[in-house]
């Protein structure tokens, strides 16, 4: 048998010479520097020549890593994915390296960075444990480093964060010169403390479920979305999304739907969502066999194959499959769907029909998923609206003011700094004003939100102090397992149970009757999830308790449209910052947070504000300059308000210094030309179907005019092309879809509807005469490729909204 190998010299020869055959190279370091990049970088790109796939995860602790280095794997290494953990000062010092050819995997574990002398000629004792050695340790280390990787404190590392990293790594080693000169060495190594480990997540308890003849029938809810996915089979669709509100069984919703399907494949990114649906589905369909698909076991041969979306994303698993394994795919929590590596296994499988079931879209409109799903939303239930139907329990929510002074916390893209959070969370004064706010409108079970491990435990103690019976359940928790605690709760023995993210995502105890949350909540999904935890309806439970810490926070005021029965009317009126609840909802602030939350309004428009950050975040994920498009789809804001405040596209990156001087030039001369294009009514798609077809003939044709019977070709291929869109906009008076292709007939409609009627409101700058459609332009040279790309994103954009928009009416209507 192959022992395990100790390695105390020249590690990078074990790493060149693994890496000259591996299909799958993973590295995971605390700290990377551009002298260790180059010494390996040589191996990784011929890697990556082969086809092999990258990953690479380092950290920001005491901002060690390089720029430079991180600037020399983007640019060298761009098929690669990488990603850095945001340690907020605290230590990540972890080692390892992982190679997988067929099914070989070596896992190399110990004291190495990825610097030049921890790669040669530093003191440094690493493990490495060969495929013989020991066959489960590979998977093993394969499932931690997924925790890692596709942690929410990991960030993309692109060009645009390694610009804003660099940044801080500037501003820190100004302010530290010894690190500084730590750093210039470079050759010392030193060692921090362990990780905190990753924060698991806790199943679902099992549903009740009205029986008849020990069959399952399905929920109300359950049964109007059944019958729109009869509708969308029958209107032969091959993918549909099913936007469904906590509590209201989407997994069973999902079980139901898979019985007329032979062969399933349900993927989630946690292992613990695939065990709780797991028995969902055996509950529905007893007499098929179901298996688990993750790091610790391969069950491939079930008819129902509940998988880790991370571990059969990695190529070795996904083509050990066939593209038409399975006839159903069902990916859970679709608003990750965006996701690389869900991409990866969306365009891999070919199934009859791709279901997609989630709860809180990131985007809160499911713009993100709408062309994943062909445009076609099946069925969309907001918790408000299941609570208007008594399908969810209603709730009386408390604003609560919270008087400390977040603007002068340092915010890191995605989160405030823990270390300088904890310095204004973990005080008895802050500690006292929550136990009052929960004293005076708390019922029974309560579940308690906070930001870290660290003001859970606080909180857990000083409430313990005062006589309540409480519980911080985290990775680390003692005293209590999660199971114990949960059902600690539910029994009574618990008040509370404080925790960081353990309920944001198919975690339930039904009886929680009482949510407090005191921190700064950023996120519209993780705050619609975790109200989702106490609207399920309980025997003896009449409404769920909100408790909310109001501060001056980023989205403090946003956030609140979560609650609202029509947020788009709140910001249209803009009367008041106060949300309007169903009839059977209660909603009362204290007078301080109103204050706070106008005062917040007249210095800001929220919705200006929540359009930039929204769009520096996407850049950043990006890692270049979104297009519109981008912008709608990815962008967790609301586009619409890109044409209210600025006009159009180019108008708001002009208004948020994001052109060069070029860009500017070109904005300024044509800026009624965008405006035009981004304004110009449409009850129909044609007129920019039009512009789409002048834009199809390229950067120096596009302004040349056009006949309604040359364009008539591409104008029915692309309204015929795709069933939502002949749906929608290619049809007769009578409904007729007008599918055939008649020159004559195309060119007709095409000359009366966008060309003369788009001619006539233009203000000059388009015509028809004379049966020739010309937009009226004079570009300079070196403008050329701006307009044109401009032009294309607004147009692009305008079909894309139009047919998501019509969709969603036509979904509603049916």
């Amino acid at each position: 048998m192959t022992k395990l190998q100790l390695i105390t010299q020249n590690l990078v020869d074990t790493i060149i010479k693994l890496s000259e055959e591996a299909e799958e190279i993973y590295i995971l370091t605390s700290f990377v520097m551009k002298s260790g990049v180059k010494r390996i970088l040589p191996a990784l790109q011929l890697a990556a020549v082969r086809g092999a796939e990258i990953k690479i995860c380092t950290g920001d602790y005491l901002h060690i890593t390089q720029p430079d280095a991180l600037q020399l794997l983007v640019e060298e290494l761009p098929k690669a994915e990488i990603r850095m953990w945001q340690s907020g000062g605290k230590s990540f010092h972890p080692k390892a390296y992982l190679f997988r050819k067929a099914e070989e995997g070596h896992l190399i574990v110990g004291s190495s960075n990825l610097s030049a002398s921890a790669l040669t000629s530093g003191i440094e004792w690493n493990l490495h444990a060969p495929p013989a050695a020991d066959e489960e340790i590979f998977e093993e280390g394969l499932a931690q480093f997924e925790r890692i990787f596709i942690h929410e404190f990991t960030v993309p590392i692109n060009k645009e964060t390694v610009k804003q990293y660099r940044k801080t790594y500037d501003h820190f080693h100004r302010e530290q010169s010894i690190v500084r000169t730590f750093t210039e060495a470079e050759e010392i190594e030193t060692m921090f403390s362990e990780p905190n480990d990753q924060t698991q997540i806790v199943v679902d308890p099992p549903e009740t479920y009205i029986t008849k003849k020990e069959e399952l029938t399905p929920r109300p809810a359950q049964q109007e979305a059944l019958e729109a996915l009869e509708n969308t089979l029958e209107e032969e669709y091959d993918k549909a999304l099913v936007v469904m509100a906590t509590g209201l069984g989407k997994t069973y919703l999902a079980a139901f739907f898979g019985k007329r399907f032979k062969r399933i494949l349900f993927a989630a990114h946690q292992k613990e969502l695939l065990v709780q649906a797991k028995k969902s589905f055996l509950h529905v369909m007893p007499e098929r066999s179901a298996g688990l698909f993750n790091a610790d076991v391969k069950e491939k041969e079930a008819d129902t194959l509940f998988a880790s979306i991370f571990t059969l994303g990695l190529k070795h698993n996904l083509e050990s499959f066939q593209p038409n394994d399975f006839d159903l795919i069902i990916i859970d929590e679709f608003h990750h769907a965006a996701a690389r590596s869900y991409q990866s296994v969306l365009n891999y499988f070919q199934p009859k029909f791709l279901l997609g079931i989630t709860a809180t879209p990131d985007r809160m409109d499911n713009k993100d998923v709408y062309s994943i799903c062909g445009g076609n939303t099946a069925y969309r239930i907001h918790f408000i609206e299941a609570i208007q139907k008594q399908w969810l329990a209603p709730f009386v929510y408390y604003g609560v003011y919270d008087d400390t002074d977040y603007s002068a916390l340092t915010w890191l893209g995605t989160r405030y700094d823990e270390e300088e959070l904890l310095q204004v969370q973990l005080k008895e004064e802050m500690a006292k004003k929550i136990e009052t706010a929960w004293k005076e409108h708390r019922q029974t079970r309560t579940i308690g939100f906070c930001s870290s491990i660290k003001q859970a435990v606080f909180l857990s103690s000083y409430f313990n102090s005062k006589g309540w019976k409480t519980a911080a359940m985290h990775s680390q928790m003692k005293g209590y397992s999660r199971e114990e605690a949960i059902q600690a709760l539910d029994s009574g023995k618990l008040d509370i149970i404080f925790t960081v993210d353990l309920f944001n995502e198919g975690v339930d105890i039904p009886s929680v009757d009482t949510l407090l949350f005191v921190r700064p909540t950023q996120s519209l999904t993780v705050f619609t999830q975790q109200i989702g935890r106490g609207l399920r309806i309980a025997e003896g439970k009449s409404h769920c308790v909100i408790i909310d810490l109001i501060g001056n926070y980023r989205n403090a005021d946003i956030k609140l449209q979560v609650l609202d029965t029509d947020p788009g009317a709140n910001n249209r009126k803009k009367k008041s910052v106060i949300p309007t609840v169903p009839e059977n909802c209660q909603i009362e602030f204290d007078l301080e947070a109103v204050e706070l939350l106008q005062e917040m309004n007249r210095k800001k428009n929220p919705r200006k504000d929540q359009l930039y950050y929204s769009y520096e975040d996407l850049k950043l994920e990006l890692g270049r300059r979104p297009t519109y498009l981008d912008f709608h789809l990815k962008a967790n804001a609301d586009s619409k308000a890109i044409k209210e405040f600025y006009k159009s596209y180019p108008g708001f990156l002009h208004s948020i210094y994001e052109l060069d001087e070029r860009e500017e030039e070109v904005f300024l001369q044509h800026q009624d030309w965008f405006k035009e294009v981004e304004r110009t009514s449409m009850t129909k798609s044609y007129k920019m179907v039009v512009l789409l077809y002048m834009l199809s003939k390229g950067q120096d044709s596009w302004l040349e005019p056009v006949t309604p019977e040359e364009a008539a070709p591409f104008f029915h291929s692309y309204l015929t092309s795709k069933e939502y869109r002949k749906r929608i906009d290619f049809s007769d008076n009578q409904g007729r879809q007008l599918i055939e292709y008649d020159e004559k007939k195309v060119a007709a409609l095409i000359a009366k509807m966008p060309m003369t009627k788009w001619s006539g409101s233009a203000n000059g700058m388009i015509s028809f005469k004379n049966n020739q459609f010309r937009i009226h332009i004079d570009v300079e040279k070196e403008h050329e490729e701006t307009l044109f790309q401009w032009t294309k994103q607004i147009c692009e954009y305008r079909l894309h909204r139009h047919f998501e928009r019509k969709g969603e009416s036509l979904d509603r209507v049916q």
